[in-house]
């Protein structure tokens, strides 16, 4: 539907609180944020249990307004879905929506990082100072690889007071988004690199800047050059506004008793650019986990095997099912039933998952139209992780 010039202050507001939490919360320790493996010898949920777990999961208070799930096994795929994609038309949601995937756009710029590395354009060990020298020099030691696996130190940019300023006055300004790092220039980095890891949505901001200084070309360009065209992904785009491309799954700030107030196009994507602004469909999205997170020859094989070289404990924004484990711009959730790669996100409106199993034949990408992270939502964040691991599990038990 047409873009709601008049959206209540009310619900901006509580979208922009929302933005300033989860920007916070993506820079929170991992302490906490994963479960321990549980016991495997239950039986895989039926598509019937599946379809309760997810009619269960709209009916919970603060609980999306609807949830689609594709689940992909060699070339058959299902799609599980329950409650709407709009709730003015009442329609389900569909796996051609249109939806912000947040921070699964950090699976994407860490592709053009390693399909660089494959084609000897970037290594592993460039660091900021040779691709980039006009950054601060307080960051010039960290590496591509410290960046790519959440290691490097460097402030996050979205926790900046100007930045937020900025969003809280106007949601949908339009940042300069290879500027967006010049909002902590005059800071040093918040540890030595390598040394711990910290979930920054910097990091892949500098990723996408060293793609575009090695090779001269707009990071959208590569994106086209690099994933899209090779993997056949049509509907999936990188925007610097704040519209959506129709049909699009709406997303909703969802706090009773309120009803559900839509905030799919109260924020400008400019503001998160490679760290979270690609738009993508749960089609295009299951593609492209398919050949990140899977051996069908996308990256090279020693290139994939530093990429799965994983810091145990380290999860992804919001913590995926299981426990979590962080690679370069890949993560490893290890479910009761067995092991998935992929990358979660939030962004207001939206919580996503998506993630394969290392040789593609299995995917699962769920989408839910609310925003649930540790910190707005902990408990129903909890119900989220367990409902994806029984997902997890129908996908590797098929």
């Amino acid at each position: 539907m047409p873009a709601r010039s008049g959206i209540r202050t009310r619900s901006r507001s509580r979208a922009l609180a929302r933005l300033s939490v989860t920007a916070l919360a993506a820079a929170a320790a991992l302490g906490g944020l994963v479960q321990p493996v549980q016991a495997s010898g239950t039986p895989p949920p039926s598509d019937k249990a599946l379809r309760k777990l997810l009619d269960d999961l709209v009916r919970t208070p603060g609980g999306p307004p609807g949830v689609i799930a594709l689940m992909q096994v060699g070339d058959r795929t299902a799609v599980h879905r329950a409650g709407v994609a709009d709730t003015t038309t009442g329609r389900p949601p569909r796996a051609t929506d249109h939806m912000r995937i947040a921070s699964v756009a950090k699976a994407f710029s860490g592709a053009v990082a390693l399909r660089l590395v494959d084609r000897h354009r970037l290594s592993l060990d460039d660091t900021i100072g040779r691709v980039l020298p006009g950054l601060p020099s307080a960051w010039h030691e960290v590496t591509l690889r410290q960046l790519l696996s959440h290691t490097s130190g460097l402030p996050d940019f979205s926790r900046a007071p100007e930045f937020v300023e900025i969003v809280v006055a106007d949601p949908r300004h339009r940042f300069d988004s290879r500027r967006l790092l010049d909002f902590v220039a005059d800071e040093g980095l918040e540890f030595p690199p390598g040394s711990r890891y910290a979930y920054s949505n910097s990091d892949n901001i500098a990723v996408a800047l060293m793609a575009e200084a090695v090779t001269g070309l707009p990071y959208e360009r590569l994106l086209e050059q690099l994933v899209y065209r090779p993997l056949d992904l049509r509907e999936t785009t990188l925007p610097q506004g704040f519209r959506m491309p129709r049909p699009y799954l709406h997303g909703y700030d969802v706090t009773p008793p309120a009803p559900p107030e839509d905030v799919s196009e109260a924020l400008s994507a400019s503001g998160v650019w490679a760290s979270g602004g690609i738009v993508s469909t749960p089609k295009d999205l299951n593609a492209f986990m398919r050949a990140w997170a899977g051996d069908h020859g996308y990256l090279s094989e020693e290139t994939r095997r530093q990429q799965r070289r994983f810091i145990p404990g380290a999860a992804s924004e919001p913590a995926g099912p299981g426990t979590n484990a962080g690679g370069l711009a890949v993560f490893r959730y290890t479910t009761r039933c067995g092991t998935v790669y992929g990358h979660t996100g939030n962004f207001p409106g939206y919580t996503q998952l998506a993630a394969a199993t290392a040789d593609g034949r299995r995917s699962l990408t769920f989408s839910i139209n609310t925003q649930i992270n540790k910190s707005l939502k902990p408990d129903l964040l909890a119900k989220v992780r367990a409902v994806q691991e029984d997902f997890v599990c129908a996908l590797l038990r098929r």
